[in-house]
């Protein structure tokens, strides 16, 4: 009888165990889906059923283990797909917007996988108003540098208001490993209403002979409910032709809702010194914590052979006017 009571509590035990296991385990998602109407394209005007036009659709899992003295384990693994046809995105990775792991304590965090990059997030989180979403997307003129992978990321702890982040993608590549090899770095302040973030990027061609290079400085700072935004970079490509990009933008919170509204210029400081400028304007609604409605108009004029398009958090875009009129839900 003694020993069916210890078997019993043991397996209590085991079954309290791995529910405290999945307790830590979240589940999330975005699902968005809106009309996407495109005008000035070189085929003509272009009106679209779309995905992820404010917040890319995804479905993610991500969970936190403690492991003792201050340590955790932790992993992201997140799956993007289309609302309007059902397929994957990220050209149908089954885990192609996030997929990490790795561990954080005292002295900060380190995750390796596929991930993103300082300068995405500098941009996204602090610099764009519209957070690299809907017609205002500051990457239709700002470079695309989004997620690395075969990645290891270190992110310090918070010191006097100061953070620094530093990301190593290997390019694998036999016999040189500046090959494709990736390089970024960020360092942030954060203090009360004003965040300044200086971040660096760069990226290495299959040769192992050039590699293009990105810097960026961006700030926000915060008054009541209006945020404003801003952002300078200078970029050179992997032939070694420069140019720049500036942004500056806000966001004014009244009610329910918030408009959004942006600024941004590029610039090619090289032969035919091509330049494109945007102006944007959005509007989001909230119907709940979790559910909101959105509109959004964004313009590009292209001067010089320039040949920017207006795109959203998914879609590049193929036109320089884009009308944007959908529904997020945040789970």
């Amino acid at each position: 009888m003694k020993y069916r009571y210890i078997a019993g509590a043991c397996a209590l035990s085991l079954t309290a165990a791995c529910a405290h296991a999945q307790s830590l385990v979240k589940v999330y998602g975005v699902a968005d889906a809106g009309i996407v109407l495109e005008r000035g394209g070189p085929n003509g005007s272009m009106d679209n059923i779309s995905s992820g036009v404010a917040s890319g659709s995804r479905l993610g899992f991500k969970g936190k283990e403690e492991l003792g003295d201050g340590l955790n384990a932790f992993f992201v693994i997140e799956n993007g797909f289309a609302m309007d046809t059902g397929k994957a995105g990220q050209g149908g990775l089954l885990f192609g917007r996030q997929a990490l792991v790795g561990l954080s304590g005292a002295a900060g965090s380190i995750s390796l996988g596929r991930q993103y990059a300082p300068y995405y997030k500098a941009l996204r989180d602090i610099a764009d108003p519209f957070c690299t979403g809907l017609a205002g997307n500051a990457q239709n003129l700002f470079s695309t540098l989004t997620r690395v992978d075969n990645s290891v990321d270190y992110q310090s702890p918070k010191w006097h208001d100061l953070q620094a982040e530093v990301l190593y993608g290997a390019g694998e590549v036999a016999g040189d490993t500046a090959k494709h090899r990736t390089i970024g770095a960020s360092a942030t302040y954060d203090a009360g209403p004003l965040t300044v973030v200086l971040a660096h990027h760069q990226q290495g061609d299959m040769a192992g002979t050039a590699h293009s290079r990105n810097t960026m400085l961006v700030g926000r700072y915060r008054y009541g409910d209006i945020v404003f935004h801003g952002a300078y970079s200078r970029n050179r490509d992997l032939l070694g032709n420069p140019s720049r990009d500036a942004l500056v933008g806000v966001a004014v919170r009244v009610g329910p809702g918030r408009w959004l509204a942006s600024l941004a210029a590029h610039r090619d400081d090289y032969g035919r010194d091509a330049q494109a400028r945007q102006a944007a304007i959005g509007y989001e609604y909230n119907l709940s914590q979790r559910t909101d409605l959105y509109a959004a108009y964004g313009h590009i004029v292209n001067r010089d052979g320039a040949a920017f398009h207006v795109g959203n958090a998914t879609d590049d875009g193929t036109g320089t006017t884009g009308i944007n009129l959908g529904v997020r839900h945040v789970f």
